[in-house]
């Protein structure tokens, strides 16, 4: 394009940092997206396993119950790190994603906007997510059930 100079005449211009911040946003999307499809996944074939009883409604109701306790333990260390109160421990939290509270970590990371950008803790949060996906799985295996059958159920009936 020319001016009324008959100079050359930029069009369209976008500056590098303008650029690199625009795929960080897609990447960051796109991963956020996957992240959602897993969760839901999981939640489909969580309530599927418990209503067809391939698992038992405690396995549904203990990830329920680690998902709000996982919840409420990142809104207090979001709430300490913003007033300079004592932190909760990193390892605390992947302790409790991994014992079945992800998906309200996911959720927390997601709604209150925290630990969402550190990226080894959003690796090791996806590496305990695998684990515990992992151990879902297991409980759908003959040893799983004779697991559940065995030692979980006894507990429960116990108290």
């Amino acid at each position: 394009m020319r001016d009324n100079n008959n100079r050359g005449k930029a069009e369209n211009i976008k500056f590098s940092r303008d650029v690199k911040a625009s795929h960080k946003q897609s990447s960051t999307t796109s991963r956020r997206k996957f992240g959602h499809l897993v969760t839901g996944l999981f939640i489909v074939g969580l309530l599927f396993s418990t209503f067809t009883g391939k698992l038992v409604w405690l396995i549904s109701a203990i990830y329920l119950l680690m998902s709000v306790v996982t919840y409420m333990a990142y809104a207090i260390d979001k709430s300490a790190a913003q007033n300079g109160r004592w932190r909760t421990k990193e390892s605390t939290l992947h302790l409790l994603s991994l014992i079945g509270g992800w998906p309200g970590a996911f959720l927390a990371q997601n709604k209150l906007r925290h630990k969402s950008s550190k990226k080894e803790f959003k690796n090791m949060f996806w590496f305990t997510v695998l684990l515990n996906l992992g151990g879902f799985f297991w409980l759908h295996t003959g040893s799983g059930v004779h697991f559940t059958n065995n030692v979980i159920l006894p507990l429960l009936y116990r108290y």
